[in-house]
Protein backbone atom coordinates (compact mmCIF):
# COMPACT_ATOMS: atom_id res chain seq x y z
CA UNK A 1 0.00 0.00 0.00
CA UNK A 2 1.33 3.63 -0.80
CA UNK A 3 0.74 4.65 2.77
CA UNK A 4 2.53 2.42 4.37
CA UNK A 5 5.73 3.33 6.29
CA UNK A 6 9.35 2.03 5.61
CA UNK A 7 11.10 0.47 8.25
CA UNK A 8 15.21 -0.51 7.73
CA UNK A 9 16.19 -2.87 10.47
CA UNK A 10 19.95 -3.10 10.96
CA UNK A 11 21.24 -6.10 12.84
CA UNK A 12 24.06 -7.97 12.17
CA UNK A 13 22.48 -11.08 13.73
CA UNK A 14 19.03 -12.23 12.86
CA UNK A 15 16.93 -15.79 12.48
CA UNK A 16 18.05 -18.46 11.76
CA UNK A 17 21.16 -17.58 14.11
CA UNK A 18 19.94 -18.74 17.89
CA UNK A 19 20.94 -15.98 19.67
CA UNK A 20 19.03 -13.24 21.85
CA UNK A 21 19.39 -10.88 19.67
CA UNK A 22 18.04 -12.79 16.52
CA UNK A 23 15.17 -13.36 18.70
CA UNK A 24 14.48 -9.90 19.75
CA UNK A 25 14.97 -8.63 15.92
CA UNK A 26 12.87 -10.98 14.43
CA UNK A 27 10.01 -10.62 16.81
CA UNK A 28 10.44 -6.71 16.18
CA UNK A 29 10.55 -6.86 12.65
CA UNK A 30 7.44 -9.49 12.63
CA UNK A 31 4.99 -7.06 14.63
CA UNK A 32 6.23 -4.19 12.78
CA UNK A 33 5.09 -5.68 9.56
CA UNK A 34 1.76 -5.60 10.51
CA UNK A 35 1.38 -2.25 9.29
CA UNK A 36 4.52 -1.08 7.78
CA UNK A 37 6.79 -2.41 5.03
CA UNK A 38 10.06 -3.88 6.57
CA UNK A 39 13.28 -4.44 5.21
CA UNK A 40 16.19 -6.42 7.18
CA UNK A 41 20.08 -5.54 6.84
CA UNK A 42 21.37 -8.18 7.90
CA UNK A 43 24.12 -11.38 7.15
CA UNK A 44 24.28 -14.55 5.69
CA UNK A 45 24.23 -17.43 8.33
CA UNK A 46 27.26 -19.10 8.87
CA UNK A 47 28.13 -22.48 7.09
CA UNK A 48 26.78 -24.48 10.10
CA UNK A 49 23.87 -23.27 9.75
CA UNK A 50 20.59 -25.73 8.95
CA UNK A 51 18.62 -24.68 6.04
CA UNK A 52 15.78 -22.24 6.51
CA UNK A 53 13.59 -20.13 5.28
CA UNK A 54 12.69 -16.43 4.98
CA UNK A 55 9.55 -14.98 6.69
CA UNK A 56 7.53 -14.08 3.78
CA UNK A 57 6.54 -10.65 5.79
CA UNK A 58 9.47 -9.07 5.84
CA UNK A 59 12.23 -8.67 3.81
CA UNK A 60 15.03 -9.74 4.56
CA UNK A 61 18.69 -8.63 2.22
CA UNK A 62 21.98 -10.97 3.60
CA UNK A 63 25.72 -9.82 2.79
CA UNK A 64 28.55 -11.75 3.62
CA UNK A 65 30.82 -10.71 6.98
CA UNK A 66 33.78 -12.09 8.28
CA UNK A 67 33.27 -14.42 11.22
CA UNK A 68 35.72 -16.22 13.36
CA UNK A 69 36.44 -19.55 14.07
CA UNK A 70 33.59 -20.19 16.15
CA UNK A 71 31.31 -19.05 13.41
CA UNK A 72 30.74 -15.82 15.69
CA UNK A 73 31.07 -12.24 14.50
CA UNK A 74 33.00 -11.07 17.34
CA UNK A 75 35.60 -8.83 17.05
CA UNK A 76 36.82 -5.23 15.76
CA UNK A 77 37.20 -6.50 12.21
CA UNK A 78 34.15 -8.67 12.22
CA UNK A 79 32.12 -5.91 13.33
CA UNK A 80 33.67 -3.47 10.62
CA UNK A 81 32.97 -6.05 7.66
CA UNK A 82 29.61 -5.28 8.64
CA UNK A 83 28.94 -1.71 9.75
CA UNK A 84 31.49 -0.32 6.26
CA UNK A 85 29.02 -1.87 3.64
CA UNK A 86 26.22 -1.09 5.74
CA UNK A 87 26.10 2.33 5.35
CA UNK A 88 26.24 2.70 1.84
CA UNK A 89 23.46 -0.16 2.09
CA UNK A 90 21.14 2.45 4.73
CA UNK A 91 21.59 4.77 1.83
CA UNK A 92 20.38 2.31 -0.70
CA UNK A 93 17.61 1.22 1.16
CA UNK A 94 15.80 4.49 2.28
CA UNK A 95 13.09 3.93 5.27
CA UNK A 96 11.13 6.52 7.31
CA UNK A 97 12.52 4.94 10.17
CA UNK A 98 16.13 3.21 10.71
CA UNK A 99 16.12 0.51 14.22
CA UNK A 100 19.87 -0.50 14.70
CA UNK A 101 20.72 -3.24 16.97
CA UNK A 102 24.32 -3.88 18.96
CA UNK A 103 27.28 -3.03 18.69
CA UNK A 104 27.58 1.24 18.90
CA UNK A 105 29.36 1.00 15.52
CA UNK A 106 26.29 -0.49 13.88
CA UNK A 107 24.40 1.99 15.61
CA UNK A 108 26.96 5.15 14.45
CA UNK A 109 26.79 4.10 11.00
CA UNK A 110 22.94 4.27 11.00
CA UNK A 111 22.96 7.14 12.94
CA UNK A 112 25.00 8.82 9.99
CA UNK A 113 23.08 7.41 7.52
CA UNK A 114 20.10 9.14 9.42
CA UNK A 115 21.04 12.04 9.26
CA UNK A 116 21.76 12.09 5.36
CA UNK A 117 18.31 10.18 4.56
CA UNK A 118 16.39 12.43 7.58
CA UNK A 119 14.94 9.04 9.08
CA UNK A 120 14.94 8.89 12.57
CA UNK A 121 17.41 6.55 14.49
CA UNK A 122 16.04 4.21 17.21
CA UNK A 123 18.60 2.09 19.10
CA UNK A 124 18.17 -1.18 20.27
CA UNK A 125 20.86 -2.75 22.19
CA UNK A 126 21.22 -5.85 24.47
CA UNK A 127 23.07 -4.42 26.81
CA UNK A 128 26.01 -1.56 27.64
CA UNK A 129 28.66 -2.31 25.46
CA UNK A 130 31.08 0.22 26.63
CA UNK A 131 30.56 -1.38 29.75
CA UNK A 132 30.75 -4.89 28.75
CA UNK A 133 33.89 -4.28 26.90
CA UNK A 134 35.53 -2.61 29.87
CA UNK A 135 34.46 -6.11 31.79
CA UNK A 136 37.23 -7.80 29.34
CA UNK A 137 40.14 -5.88 30.61
CA UNK A 138 40.27 -4.51 27.49
CA UNK A 139 43.15 -1.19 26.64
CA UNK A 140 41.98 2.21 28.09
CA UNK A 141 42.03 3.42 24.74
CA UNK A 142 39.59 0.82 23.03
CA UNK A 143 37.27 0.91 26.02
CA UNK A 144 37.60 5.35 25.91
CA UNK A 145 36.74 4.90 22.44
CA UNK A 146 33.62 2.53 22.56
CA UNK A 147 31.97 5.14 24.93
CA UNK A 148 32.25 7.65 22.92
CA UNK A 149 30.44 6.09 20.57
CA UNK A 150 28.05 4.47 22.12
CA UNK A 151 27.11 8.09 24.00
CA UNK A 152 26.98 9.42 20.66
CA UNK A 153 24.71 7.48 19.53
CA UNK A 154 22.43 7.46 22.68
CA UNK A 155 22.28 10.80 21.99
CA UNK A 156 21.44 10.82 18.54
CA UNK A 157 18.83 8.65 18.61
CA UNK A 158 15.50 9.23 18.68
CA UNK A 159 14.79 6.68 21.11
CA UNK A 160 16.50 3.70 22.98
CA UNK A 161 15.04 0.43 23.73
CA UNK A 162 16.49 -1.06 27.43
CA UNK A 163 15.94 -4.85 28.01
CA UNK A 164 15.29 -4.79 31.95
CA UNK A 165 15.55 -1.60 34.17
CA UNK A 166 19.28 -2.26 35.09
CA UNK A 167 19.92 -2.29 31.13
CA UNK A 168 17.84 1.09 30.64
CA UNK A 169 18.93 2.91 34.05
CA UNK A 170 22.37 2.82 32.87
CA UNK A 171 21.72 3.96 29.08
CA UNK A 172 19.93 7.20 29.83
CA UNK A 173 23.21 7.68 32.17
CA UNK A 174 25.73 7.29 29.71
CA UNK A 175 23.51 9.40 26.78
CA UNK A 176 22.10 11.89 29.05
CA UNK A 177 18.96 11.56 27.99
CA UNK A 178 16.95 8.96 30.19
CA UNK A 179 13.72 10.75 28.92
CA UNK A 180 14.37 8.76 25.56
CA UNK A 181 15.37 5.07 26.77
CA UNK A 182 12.16 2.93 27.17
CA UNK A 183 12.19 -0.35 29.19
CA UNK A 184 10.89 -3.05 26.74
CA UNK A 185 11.50 -6.02 28.25
CA UNK A 186 13.03 -9.56 27.04
CA UNK A 187 11.61 -12.42 26.23
CA UNK A 188 11.43 -15.89 24.82
CA UNK A 189 9.37 -17.21 21.57
CA UNK A 190 6.50 -19.23 23.29
CA UNK A 191 5.37 -20.70 20.26
CA UNK A 192 8.89 -22.63 19.88
CA UNK A 193 9.47 -22.79 23.57
CA UNK A 194 6.53 -24.50 25.24
CA UNK A 195 5.99 -27.85 27.24
CA UNK A 196 4.56 -29.55 24.44
CA UNK A 197 7.74 -29.75 22.21
CA UNK A 198 9.05 -33.37 21.62
CA UNK A 199 11.98 -34.15 24.13
CA UNK A 200 15.46 -35.78 22.55
CA UNK A 201 15.72 -38.66 23.09
CA UNK A 202 19.48 -40.12 24.14
CA UNK A 203 20.47 -42.79 26.58
CA UNK A 204 22.19 -40.73 29.86
CA UNK A 205 20.44 -37.88 31.45
CA UNK A 206 21.96 -34.44 30.61
CA UNK A 207 22.45 -31.01 31.39
CA UNK A 208 21.81 -28.22 28.67
CA UNK A 209 23.61 -25.39 27.98
CA UNK A 210 22.23 -23.40 24.83
CA UNK A 211 23.90 -19.79 23.75
CA UNK A 212 27.13 -18.43 23.80
CA UNK A 213 30.58 -19.61 25.26
CA UNK A 214 32.51 -16.45 26.39
CA UNK A 215 34.65 -14.88 29.11
CA UNK A 216 31.57 -13.01 31.11
CA UNK A 217 29.73 -16.82 31.32
CA UNK A 218 32.58 -18.93 31.76
CA UNK A 219 31.00 -22.43 31.11
CA UNK A 220 33.64 -24.48 32.28
CA UNK A 221 32.29 -24.06 35.99
CA UNK A 222 29.88 -26.62 34.97
CA UNK A 223 32.21 -29.09 33.46
CA UNK A 224 34.40 -28.77 37.04
CA UNK A 225 31.23 -29.14 38.80
CA UNK A 226 30.18 -32.26 36.35
CA UNK A 227 33.28 -33.77 37.18
CA UNK A 228 32.73 -33.95 40.81
CA UNK A 229 29.31 -35.86 40.47
CA UNK A 230 31.92 -38.87 39.46
CA UNK A 231 28.87 -41.11 41.12
CA UNK A 232 26.24 -39.78 38.41
CA UNK A 233 26.22 -41.32 35.08
CA UNK A 234 24.83 -37.78 33.90
CA UNK A 235 26.27 -35.28 30.56
CA UNK A 236 26.46 -31.96 29.65
CA UNK A 237 25.10 -30.78 26.20
CA UNK A 238 26.64 -27.91 25.16
CA UNK A 239 25.04 -26.04 21.64
CA UNK A 240 26.30 -22.71 20.30
CA UNK A 241 29.58 -20.70 20.02
CA UNK A 242 32.19 -18.47 21.59
CA UNK A 243 35.13 -17.74 22.40
CA UNK A 244 35.72 -20.23 25.24
CA UNK A 245 34.81 -23.18 23.40
CA UNK A 246 38.31 -24.39 22.64
CA UNK A 247 39.14 -24.13 26.18
CA UNK A 248 36.00 -25.75 27.13
CA UNK A 249 36.84 -28.73 24.80
CA UNK A 250 39.98 -29.08 26.46
CA UNK A 251 38.90 -29.29 30.07
CA UNK A 252 36.13 -31.45 29.25
CA UNK A 253 38.72 -33.73 27.58
CA UNK A 254 40.98 -33.41 30.97
CA UNK A 255 38.23 -33.58 33.52
CA UNK A 256 35.55 -35.48 32.30
CA UNK A 257 36.12 -37.41 29.22
CA UNK A 258 32.85 -38.83 27.18
CA UNK A 259 31.16 -36.63 29.33
CA UNK A 260 30.48 -33.67 27.46
CA UNK A 261 28.83 -33.09 23.92
CA UNK A 262 29.12 -30.13 21.47
CA UNK A 263 27.15 -29.96 19.17
CA UNK A 264 27.43 -26.29 17.54
CA UNK A 265 24.89 -24.23 16.35
CA UNK A 266 20.96 -25.49 16.29
CA UNK A 267 17.96 -24.42 15.39
CA UNK A 268 15.26 -22.70 18.03
CA UNK A 269 13.07 -25.98 17.27
CA UNK A 270 15.93 -28.10 17.65
CA UNK A 271 17.15 -26.13 21.08
CA UNK A 272 13.79 -26.58 22.67
CA UNK A 273 13.96 -29.85 22.24
CA UNK A 274 17.28 -30.47 23.88
CA UNK A 275 15.49 -28.33 27.13
CA UNK A 276 12.63 -30.28 26.98
CA UNK A 277 14.97 -33.15 27.82
CA UNK A 278 17.39 -31.83 30.34
CA UNK A 279 17.61 -32.85 33.74
CA UNK A 280 18.16 -29.12 33.80
CA UNK A 281 19.17 -25.89 31.94
CA UNK A 282 22.59 -24.37 32.68
CA UNK A 283 23.03 -20.60 32.74
CA UNK A 284 25.93 -18.14 34.10
CA UNK A 285 26.98 -14.69 34.77
CA UNK A 286 30.04 -14.42 36.00
CA UNK A 287 29.65 -11.71 39.01
CA UNK A 288 31.56 -8.30 39.45
CA UNK A 289 32.78 -7.87 35.44
CA UNK A 290 30.41 -5.25 34.40
CA UNK A 291 27.12 -7.80 33.50
CA UNK A 292 25.58 -7.96 36.95
CA UNK A 293 22.70 -6.73 35.58
CA UNK A 294 21.72 -9.08 32.86
CA UNK A 295 18.89 -11.37 32.51
CA UNK A 296 19.82 -14.12 30.23
CA UNK A 297 17.31 -15.67 27.80
CA UNK A 298 18.63 -18.80 28.76
CA UNK A 299 16.99 -18.38 31.52
CA UNK A 300 13.44 -17.84 30.15
CA UNK A 301 13.99 -20.33 27.37
CA UNK A 302 14.28 -22.95 29.63
CA UNK A 303 11.44 -21.81 31.95
CA UNK A 304 9.03 -21.97 28.53
CA UNK A 305 9.17 -25.16 28.13
CA UNK A 306 9.30 -26.07 31.85
CA UNK A 307 12.75 -27.31 32.50
CA UNK A 308 14.24 -26.08 35.56
CA UNK A 309 17.07 -23.56 35.30
CA UNK A 310 20.25 -23.83 37.44
CA UNK A 311 21.62 -20.19 37.58
CA UNK A 312 25.52 -19.38 38.97
CA UNK A 313 26.65 -15.81 39.61
CA UNK A 314 25.24 -12.59 39.21
CA UNK A 315 22.72 -11.21 41.56
CA UNK A 316 20.16 -10.03 39.24
CA UNK A 317 19.97 -13.33 36.84
CA UNK A 318 19.82 -15.13 40.19
CA UNK A 319 16.71 -13.20 41.73
CA UNK A 320 14.73 -14.23 38.43
CA UNK A 321 15.42 -17.64 38.97
CA UNK A 322 13.72 -17.18 42.62
CA UNK A 323 11.26 -15.28 42.36
CA UNK A 324 9.90 -16.86 39.61
CA UNK A 325 10.34 -20.50 41.12
CA UNK A 326 12.75 -21.33 38.20
CA UNK A 327 15.18 -24.00 39.79
CA UNK A 328 18.17 -23.73 41.14
CA UNK A 329 20.31 -20.46 42.33
CA UNK A 330 23.88 -20.79 43.52
CA UNK A 331 26.95 -17.93 44.03
CA UNK A 332 29.48 -18.70 41.11
CA UNK A 333 31.01 -21.58 43.05
CA UNK A 334 32.00 -25.25 41.78
CA UNK A 335 30.78 -26.85 45.42
CA UNK A 336 27.52 -25.15 45.29
CA UNK A 337 26.84 -26.21 41.18
CA UNK A 338 27.86 -29.38 42.14
CA UNK A 339 25.27 -29.55 45.07
CA UNK A 340 22.92 -28.00 43.00
CA UNK A 341 23.32 -30.30 39.92
CA UNK A 342 22.71 -33.37 42.09
CA UNK A 343 19.88 -31.55 43.32
CA UNK A 344 18.36 -31.62 39.67
CA UNK A 345 19.11 -35.03 39.07
CA UNK A 346 17.34 -36.19 42.63
CA UNK A 347 13.91 -33.44 41.14
CA UNK A 348 13.95 -35.78 37.95
CA UNK A 349 14.16 -38.93 39.75
CA UNK A 350 11.34 -38.24 42.06
CA UNK A 351 8.90 -36.68 39.48
CA UNK A 352 9.23 -32.92 41.21
CA UNK A 353 10.59 -31.59 37.66
CA UNK A 354 7.61 -32.67 35.61
CA UNK A 355 5.00 -32.07 38.26
CA UNK A 356 6.11 -28.45 38.27
CA UNK A 357 6.96 -28.36 34.23
CA UNK A 358 3.49 -26.54 33.23
CA UNK A 359 3.75 -24.05 36.10
CA UNK A 360 7.13 -22.85 35.10
CA UNK A 361 6.22 -22.66 31.15
CA UNK A 362 2.88 -20.99 32.37
CA UNK A 363 5.20 -18.38 34.50
CA UNK A 364 7.27 -17.96 30.68
CA UNK A 365 4.05 -17.52 28.83
CA UNK A 366 2.53 -14.67 31.69
CA UNK A 367 5.40 -12.74 31.74
CA UNK A 368 8.82 -13.08 29.21
CA UNK A 369 6.51 -13.99 25.96
CA UNK A 370 8.79 -12.60 23.41
CA UNK A 371 5.76 -11.64 20.75
CA UNK A 372 4.28 -9.32 23.59
CA UNK A 373 7.77 -8.10 24.15
CA UNK A 374 7.89 -7.19 20.21
CA UNK A 375 4.87 -5.59 20.05
CA UNK A 376 6.09 -3.05 22.80
CA UNK A 377 9.00 -2.30 20.95
CA UNK A 378 7.04 -1.96 17.47
CA UNK A 379 4.83 0.54 19.38
CA UNK A 380 8.11 2.55 20.68
CA UNK A 381 9.28 2.57 17.02
CA UNK A 382 5.69 4.13 15.09
CA UNK A 383 6.04 7.01 18.32
CA UNK A 384 9.45 7.65 17.15
CA UNK A 385 8.42 7.52 13.56
CA UNK A 386 5.50 9.98 14.21
CA UNK A 387 7.97 12.26 15.87
CA UNK A 388 6.19 11.70 19.43
CA UNK A 389 9.62 11.61 21.26
CA UNK A 390 12.12 14.62 22.01
CA UNK A 391 13.95 15.67 18.75
CA UNK A 392 17.76 15.49 17.78
CA UNK A 393 20.00 17.95 19.56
Amino acid sequence: MADRRRVIVATRLYTPEVTAASFRMDALASALADDMDVTVLTTRPPASARPFAEPGAVRVKRMPVLRDRSGAIRGYLQYLSFDVPLFLRLLAHRGDVIVAEAPPTTGLVSALAGALTRAPLVYYPGDVWSDAVASTNAPRLIVSAMRRVERFVLRRARCALAVSPEVGERLGALGGHPERVEEVGNGIDTSQFHPGVASVRVEKPYFVYTGTMSEWQQPDLFIRALARLEEEDVQIRFFGQGSSEKKLRELAEELAPGRVHFGGLISPSESASWIRGAVGALVSIVPGIGYDFARPTKTYAAAAVGTPVLFAGAPTGAEVVRAGGLGEATEFSVDEVTAAMHRLLVDARDGTTERERARRAEWARREVSLQTVGSRAADHVRRALRGSGDEHP
